[in-house]
């Protein structure tokens, strides 16, 4: 039986994509993806807050170009890749660091448009989701289609 490595997040971007050239001119770009579990009231009145939960993001290639291009701290977006977990050697202990390959990402919203444009509601959905070019993966099921985000994810 084969085994599934996958994982789907939306957030929202920490900062502005850092990007890089490998010696070959491969591009490679990392940035920060927060997520959110909202906080609540207990029936016994005990507030239990927000948690926040910070991914490292990695895109390859063509992605990367992209997202250097296109993503900006504060926007939410959705990320689908898989993880992978690398270790290496400092001051003689080992180190371990969990990132997420991304494989496609489409951009959910953008704060800039709502703060430039005064008769554009919150509420209402962005019509203009703009995908990334996923490098050659599989060509996944946008969720927008389906009516899934609908607007609620800002």
């Amino acid at each position: 039986m084969s085994s599934v490595n996958k994982v789907i997040l939306i957030g929202n971007v920490g900062a502005d994509p850092e990007v890089r050239y490998l010696d070959r001119g491969v591009a490679i770009a990392t940035f920060n993806l927060a997520t959110t579990e909202r906080g609540y009231v207990m029936q016994n009145g005990t507030q239990v807050p927000d948690v926040t939960e910070w991914h490292s993001i990695v895109l390859w290639r063509n992605l990367a170009e992209w997202a250097q291009q296109n993503l900006r701290k504060s926007m939410k977006v959705y990320v689908e890749g898989k993880l992978k977990t690398r270790s290496w050697e400092k001051d003689g202990q080992i180190r371990r660091k969990t990132e997420v390959i991304a494989e496609n990402i489409q951009i959910l919203y953008r704060p800039e448009i709502y703060r430039n444009n005064d008769r554009m509601s919150a509420a209402e959905p962005l019509n203009d989701a703009q995908e990334a070019p996923n490098d050659g993966a599989q060509e996944a099921q946008n969720p927008e289609e389906n009516g899934f985000f609908n607007g609620i994810f800002r």
